[in-house]
């Protein structure tokens, strides 16, 4: 009631308090929730399993971060197959490591016997020089794991010494130009590195405004923090799948300071490029 002319009274509600109220409550966790969010964190928990630490001296400690000059990363399976086909083989390197992870889109692991289109990331150590260390990383990496994986794979790396490559691919659709994209000679390469790497790169810098994202960028922004020299090399292709043409595009980093000591003969790469297409192509065939 009001007291004088013009006097505006709000009368007790409580609209609007009871949704409030049932809002709040609805978002109070309950322990089971609680519960299956921890079994949820933990079934994301990344685990790298190393089968020999790579540059460590007999005796060290499991917690000591082992020497490494050079780690050369391939993200996805046409980086990842790059390598298989023109650096890696079974005389020169071996098996050092494996990332058994899952989420919502992969699920990989511990098994070092792998198909060219199966999910994996997988460590190689160069037998005549144990401090060169190669990782093949096929499968993807969420973005709540990213920082696992950095801490868990280059965490364990000494940073005095150390030199970090790159290899990535990314839809040609995402590369921002004033031109239009069908007129690109997709694939193509693009770079982007540290303040701190100091050599010539193999194709021209990635330009403004485009970006890069994912475990890649992840990679990158962690050596720059650490003031650690890296560079990431990013194909820019139309074709997702494994691809002979997409493959080859990273050929101009064979002659790069950091891959062209450990290129194998070219005419088994070649044998090995087909090798891998052929098994992928069977793979993917549906006999009805």
């Amino acid at each position: 009631m009001a007291t004088f002319f013009g006097e505006v009274v709000v009368a007790p509600s409580r609209a609007g308090v009871d949704d409030e109220e049932s809002a709040e409550e609805s978002c109070e966790e309950t322990p089971e929730d609680r519960e299956i969010r921890r079994e949820l964190e933990k079934k994301r928990e990344i685990d790298v399993l190393w089968t020999l630490k790579p540059g460590a001296p007999a005796g060290s400690s499991a917690d000591q971060p082992f020497a490494c000059s050079q780690f050369i990363v391939a993200i996805g399976h046409n980086a990842a197959a790059f390598l298989s086909s023109f650096i890696l083989d079974s005389v020169c390197w071996e098996v050092v490591g494996v990332v058994k992870l899952w989420n919502e889109w992969c699920r990989t692991s511990n098994t070092t016997n792998v198909l060219p289109t199966d999910s994996f990331c997988l460590f190689y150590q160069l037998i005549s020089d144990p401090t060169v260390l190669l990782c093949q990383c096929s499968c993807y990496v969420a973005e709540d794991q990213q920082f696992q994986w950095l801490e868990k794979v280059l965490g364990c790396m000494r940073k005095e010494g150390l030199q970090v490559t790159i290899l990535s691919t990314c839809p040609v659709a995402d590369y921002k130009t004033q031109e239009s994209t069908l007129t690109l000679p997709s694939p193509f390469l693009k770079a982007l590195k540290t303040k701190e790497f100091k050599e010539q790169i193999c194709c021209p810098l990635l330009e403004q405004p485009n970006i890069v994202r994912d475990l890649p960028a992840a990679v990158l922004s962690y050596c720059q923090v650490w003031h650690i020299p890296a560079v990431l090399y990013q194909c820019y292709t139309d074709i997702i799948k494994l691809d002979t043409i997409t493959i080859e595009a990273f050929k101009p980093l064979l002659s790069s300071k950091m891959l062209k000591s450990l290129v194998k003969d070219v005419s088994e790469s070649s044998k090995i490029l087909k090798k891998l297409l052929t098994t992928n192509e069977t793979h993917n065939n549906i006999y009805i």
